[in-house]
């Protein structure tokens, strides 16, 4: 018997709930790979399908969430893994249509599995979770096409959110000057501790203007808000600077002018994380193994346990949850 967070669909309301229960491992779906999960974290996505109404994303109840985990092998019938392996899990709908990390035990295909680098522990790896690693594939992503240090500051929206904490904490890592905008005035000593050098008040790029370019002031950009705020940044941009689109966090819809694309070059570049090729993600894991600091990424972190996660999945709608969660599944 092992402990699992369930979500359970009520057939007259419709509305699902989170219940703590023991599961048997017959219980779990089929898998190549059986895991003694350790640590798992809390994703916007993850806040979703602990709603009461899977947020679009649950298709099929009773189901087990958690987007993100890492753990032990104990079984595996694909020769890349055995027994005593550590191992990392992102993507692949994981949480959503297959039964996730919120449980002491998981099945897994290999394929969605990835070693844990040398020089991360397990709880690292899920202070890093799906935040990080699309933190790391945007870095990845600028530096391809050309961002280097020295070419003035790298714009990081949505900063003291997941991705934008651990992609502000890389970047100062690596060099780079880091603006960080924020709507929460009490988090600018946070970014600050994680290599900030400017603090940009959300207000200030929140307002849509009508002119299509306004001066060059980024090198980069990794925007986690989308919406108005993509739309100015573009006309800020250096010329032939690229920005990373993570998230929608100000909204879908995308007010823009093709004018910085045509006259100034810019790239916009968009980052995916859940169908990552297995070489691309091996690749942002180790490179978040030597280019993430280790005591940054301890300042972000939040302990908890599965008990604490239906509160947790509520505050991260609402956009109450700063830096990084870490479930500690059996504690």
């Amino acid at each position: 018997m092992f402990n699992a967070l369930v979500m359970e669909k009520d057939e007259e309301s419709g509305k699902a709930s989170a219940v703590l229960k023991q599961l048997t491992e017959s219980d779990l779906p089929q898998g190549e790979v059986t895991v003694a999960v350790e640590y798992s974290t809390v994703n916007y996505k993850d806040g979703l399908c602990l709603s009461s109404h899977g947020g679009g994303l649950v298709r099929k109840y009773p189901h087990v969430p958690g987007v993100d985990f890492s753990g032990t092998v104990e079984a595996s019938s694909d020769d890349r893994y055995k027994p005593g392996d550590k191992v990392v899990q992102t993507g692949w709908r994981v949480g959503e249509a297959h039964w996730g990390g919120y449980a002491q035990k998981a099945n897994m295909r290999a394929d969605w599995l990835v070693p844990l680098p040398d020089g991360l522990s397990s709880r690292q790896a899920m202070a890093v979770g799906t935040a990080g690693l699309t933190a790391m594939l945007s870095v990845m992503a600028l530096e391809d096409h050309g961002l280097t240090p020295g070419h003035g500051p790298v714009l990081v929206t949505g900063a003291a959110g997941g991705v934008g904490s651990v992609t502000t904490a890389i970047l100062a890592h690596l060099g780079y000057e880091v603006a960080a905008v924020t709507g929460r005035p009490e988090s600018a000593d946070y970014l600050t501790s994680l290599g900030a050098t400017q603090i940009v008040a959300r207000e200030e790029l929140n307002e849509t203007v009508k002119r299509p370019l306004e001066s060059e002031s980024w090198a980069g950009c990794v925007d986690a808000v989308g919406g108005a705020m993509l739309a100015r940044v573009l006309g800020q941009m250096k010329y032939g600077a690229s920005v990373a689109a993570v998230g929608l966090a100000g909204g879908a819809n995308l007010p823009a002018s093709v004018i910085p694309f045509l006259l100034r070059g810019v790239n916009l570049l968009g980052i995916e994380s859940v169908m990552q090729p297995y070489d691309n993600r091996l690749r942002a894991w180790q490179r978040i193994a030597t280019d993430l600091p280790m005591d940054k990424l301890e300042a972000m972190v939040r302990p908890a346990t599965l008990s604490d996660l239906p509160q947790l999945g509520a505050d991260i709608l609402a956009g109450q949850v700063q830096g990084r969660v870490v479930v500690d599944v059996n504690a």
